[in-house]
């Protein structure tokens, strides 16, 4: 979406480079506080029912594109690991870091995929999430089916967490939209009064 509505401007690269790192780190910055504060207010069951880095992750996606969003999807489990490492108690845990990376990235491409449609028709922000969070946990009951032998938890431990988060998934399913669509409004009525 953003980079539809700046090559509309006729930006140069570097002011698109800009807006869009500084946008990226924002987005990842938002994947390692929000977990935290979640499990701060609910405890580590708050963190697999209402997946808090998944929101910001899949806003990350339908704002950026899909390389960018991939970049953020890869990005917001490695930093939020680093930082809560340092601090004593790694979020997400290390056996679980590859396969969240590998599956918020899904996540953020499959949202990108409808980055520039979404300039045109902000409903859109709705299939771009839907589909991108059953492709994501798709992914990630495949991996860990495919490595199962190699990492502490099973295909059927994941399967029960995934339905754990159900009600997280529909809340960010209509959230998420909601808030690409606001963010489209703000941008095109700004582009409107240039």
């Amino acid at each position: 979406m953003l980079e539809s509505v700046l090559a509309r401007r006729g930006v140069s690269w570097k002011v698109k480079l800009s807006v869009k790192g500084a946008v990226s780190v924002g987005i990842i910055a938002l994947a390692v506080l929000l977990p935290q504060l979640v499990h701060l207010a609910a405890g580590q069951a708050g963190g697999v029912q209402w997946l808090p880095m998944y929101l910001p992750v899949l806003l990350g996606g339908c704002l950026l594109g899909t390389w960018w969003g991939l970049g953020v999807g890869l990005a917001s489990p490695l930093v939020s690991f680093a930082i809560t490492s340092a601090l004593g108690e790694a979020m997400p845990a290390a056996a679980r870091l590859p396969f969240m990376m590998a599956e918020l990235a899904v996540f953020a491409a499959v949202a990108g995929l409808f980055s520039k449609k979404i300039v045109q028709n902000g409903w859109l922000a709705f299939p771009a999430v839907l589909l991108a969070q059953v492709a994501g946990r798709a992914f990630f009951l495949l991996l860990v089916t495919i490595f199962q032998g190699f990492v502490p938890f099973t295909p059927a431990m994941i399967w029960s967490q995934i339905q754990s988060g159900l009600l997280g998934m529909l809340l960010q399913a209509v959230l998420v939209p909601f808030i690409v669509m606001g963010l489209r409004t703000l941008i095109c009525r700004e582009k409107d009064n240039d």
